[in-house]
């Protein structure tokens, strides 16, 4: 195909759109980024990029759409987002077989004059409200909407999937009305515990500081929070793993056993940490297969009627 990729960026009051030309001239759009509140987020310190948390919405054609969708939280220990390998990459991969995937641009420790607790959470919140409420005119399904993190982002997404019952802001809009609980939750080499040995302590210092209250600590530990109401989980580690140990991903796969929620989790014995979608003939590179299987199998991918 002999593309001319001229790229456009058009700012429309909420949105940033990013465009190509095909062939026939027409410009076709990849994704679209819009503001998670278009008069600023709560707590916010500044009118800074990094003060304004986004998200980049990468939608699939209707007639490849499941009406199933994803809430990506890039990793990056609460203190950068890996918004390559962790965000585009993975909402990419997601549309390859119906699934929008919405990349969750959230405050932390460097971004703006810096942000810790409860920032990310109420960005992440807000994520999903978002998406549920704009359901009908994205092609989704509202009972079919997940959240997916790696590293601090499966802190952050194993946080909105254990604490959607508390409101971290107050409401500002109808948006904050609709519910805030993912109807899934994908984990990929998660950091989970706050107080066991395994606990990946830049993440917790970015997030709660050098001396943080010893209840919030516990309360933020989320294989702690696991009740039968947590959201159904896919789970996956490497052993080798030294930044997060795979107890993190283990810890929380016995509370949901505990908890009688449905969960799957992949440990492989190589891979280290942020791996991503894994290395081309490596091992782990199969978990987004396996992930693609586990969400078949539990009627996320069924086409939306």
């Amino acid at each position: 195909m002999n593309w001319d990729f001229r790229i456009a960026f058009v700012c429309v009051v909420t949105a940033i759109i990013l465009t190509v030309t095909a062939p026939d001239g027409k410009a076709v759009s990849l994704y679209k980024v819009e503001p998670l509140w278009a008069d600023g987020a709560p707590g916010a310190k500044g009118d800074e990029d990094g003060d304004k948390p986004t998200l980049t919405i990468y939608l699939t054609p209707r007639e490849k759409a499941t009406g199933a969708a994803v809430v990506i939280c890039p990793g990056g220990g609460y203190g950068h987002l890996a918004m390559d390998h962790e965000g585009h990459k993975i909402a990419q991969w997601l549309n390859s077989f119906g699934v929008a995937g919405f990349i969750l641009k959230y405050r932390h420790r460097n971004s703006g004059t810096g942000y810790g607790h409860p920032a990310p959470l109420q960005d992440a919140q807000r994520a999903i409200r978002m998406v549920r409420s704009r359901a009908k005119e994205w092609n989704i399904d509202p009972g079919r909407i997940g959240i997916l993190g790696f590293s601090a982002g499966g802190h952050l997404a194993s946080s909105a999937g254990t604490h959607f019952q508390k409101r971290y802001s107050e409401a500002k809009d109808a948006i904050d009305e609709v519910s805030c609980r993912p109807d899934f939750m994908i984990l990929i080499y998660p950091v989970i515990s706050f107080t066991e040995w395994c606990a990946h302590s830049g993440s917790r210092r970015n997030l709660l500081g050098n001396n943080p209250d010893k209840e919030l600590v516990e309360n933020l530990s989320n294989e702690r929070q696991v009740t039968p109401e947590t959201p159904p989980t896919f789970l996956v580690h490497a052993n080798n793993d030294k930044g997060v140990p795979p107890e993190n991903s283990i810890y929380f796969y016995l509370a949901l056993r505990k908890a009688k929620v449905p969960a799957e989790m992949h440990i492989y014995e190589k891979g280290g940490h942020g791996f991503g979608l894994g290395k081309q003939n490596t091992a782990e590179s199969s978990w987004p297969v396996r992930c693609e299987d586990w969400m078949r199998g539990q009627g996320l991918l069924d086409k939306k009627k």
